[in-house]
């Protein structure tokens, strides 16, 4: 019975992440001082879901912000979660949502491979990682 409850937690798991499919990530390289760059990518979720999470080995803090035009002024502000509509490309790039990479471990180079996990919630509330491995690129 006890393999069963394992299997069936494995494979809910595994259904859960298979929802949520990732297209074209990457990183922002960084300058050998800089402390912290941004992630981008394409997400799509075949149901409703939410980003409530995201890390990285080579960051101490990983958030997912939001850029936005205020009263003018162009302002970045992390988000609590980050909604995936059913079905819907959600574009996370610059000037816009993206993962950002605070207290970087060192530096980012051109064609390193940054691995990144997201958390994501469905509307049961049950969550599921994501692994991604982004490119660094200097764009």
């Amino acid at each position: 019975m006890r393999h069963l409850l394992i299997a069936t937690a494995l494979s809910a798991g595994f259904a859960a992440h298979a929802q949520v499919k990732v297209d074209d990530p990457w990183v922002r390289a960084t300058v050998a001082p800089q402390k912290a760059t941004g992630a981008f990518m394409q997400l799509m979720s075949a149901k409703a879901a939410k980003v409530v999470a995201a890390s990285s080995p080579v960051a101490d803090m990983v958030e997912i912000h939001e850029m936005k035009m205020d009263d003018g002024v162009m302002k970045m502000r992390a988000v609590d979660a980050l909604a995936l509509p059913a079905g819907q490309a959600v574009a996370l790039k610059p000037g816009s949502y993206h993962v950002m990479l605070m207290g970087l471990k060192g530096q980012i180079k051109a064609g390193d491979t940054v691995p990144l996990t997201l958390t994501v919630e469905g509307e049961d509330k049950q969550r599921s990682t994501v692994e991604i491995k982004a490119q660094a690129r200097v764009k």
